[in-house]
């Protein structure tokens, strides 16, 4: 699970970035916990200075029954699995189905602990490296030497009591991350993310064809917010261009985020955009399109993560035609 960036200022390009609001349950709350409501009136994810627009509020969302719900699909691909199952290798090199969800059950840990116990998170954190992959290796570990009926076991565990933590933080009260503090919300979008991109290894690997739905909402927000990250995973220079998103849900709705009269703009559907941003397919293989340059290079090094790009898929690695 990952950080979401500060609002900063690129070249007089000032990118909005607030909490998510979590209101209008679209989605059943399960396990206990109540819908939340936003800290304040429905926010606009804008990337670039622009007013706000009527089509550009964003409708208010349990994004923790959207959690939920996510976890509770990738939960169905493993549930019935025997251990050859848990041995299937996935697109990640050298990861199996094991591999994926001791990674996600130690990534429901943290955040778990981070919410329910900010001491203990910082404690954790101050016995990590500065080694990005040894971190993550050493915090799945445990996880792998288990059984997979344990891991199983494990995996729900700390997805269960991550969701009630996340979702009992008070409003406003930031969380402890590995980089800042962030509001729980735009932590459980962030959990989105991860289940999304490792939950379509899981599915890569089995053979699945995910249903998607319009939950994949908190997920593309928290993909605009985070739209630099693919030039500062890789030392380039944020551009000064303002960027607009016209994406299709699975609904057939449309979101939009940027300003209209953004020069640089990406539009496709959801899934492909967030397939795209989780970089679990490479954008030959995906239906969005880019107008201007750097819309197009974009396309090229979109990431909703820090840390390192990784390799990504190849071109025609899940070509549908």
């Amino acid at each position: 699970m990952i950080d979401a960036p500060a609002p900063t200022r690129s070249a007089g390009s000032p990118v909005n970035r607030r909490p998510y609001g979590a209101g209008d349950v679209r989605h059943r709350t399960g396990r206990g916990h109540p819908p939340r409501r936003s800290p304040g009136p429905a926010s606009s994810v804008r990337v670039g200075a622009a007013p706000q627009r009527e089509d550009e509020r964003v409708a208010e969302q349990d994004v923790f029954a959207a959690l939920e719900a996510e976890g509770d699909d990738v939960d169905r691909m493993v549930a019935e699995l025997d251990d050859a199952g848990w041995r299937t290798p996935t697109p990640a090199e050298g990861w199996t189905v094991a591999h994926q969800i001791a990674h996600l059950t130690a990534t429901f840990r943290m955040a778990g602990l981070a919410a329910a116990d900010p001491d203990g998170f910082k404690a954790l954190m101050s016995r990590m490296s500065g080694d990005f992959d040894a971190n993550v290796n050493a915090a799945m570990a445990p996880y792998l030497a288990e059984a997979p009926a344990a891991l199983l076991a494990r995996w729900r565990e700390e997805r269960t009591l991550a969701e009630k933590a996340l979702a009992a933080v008070p409003v406003g009260q930031p969380v402890p991350w590995l980089v800042r503090p962030l509001p729980a919300p735009v932590l459980a979008a962030a959990g989105m993310m991860e289940l999304f991109g490792h939950g379509q290894d899981i599915a890569d690997a089995l053979g699945v064809r995910r249903r998607r739905t319009d939950r994949l909402r908190p997920l593309v927000e928290f993909a605009v917010r985070t739209w630099d990250f693919g030039y500062l995973a890789r030392g380039l220079e944020v551009p000064s261009s303002t960027f607009r998103f016209v994406i299709t849900a699975p609904s057939g709705a449309v979101w939009y985020f940027g300003p209209p009269d953004a020069e640089q703009i990406v539009n496709g559907t959801a899934e492909d955009f967030c397939l795209l941003v989780t970089r679990r397919r490479h954008r030959d293989d995906l239906s969005l399109k880019a107008v201007g340059a750097e819309a197009h290079h974009w396309l090229d090094i979109a990431q909703a993560y820090r840390g390192p790009a990784g390799p990504g898929r190849r071109p025609g690695q899940f070509a549908t035609s």
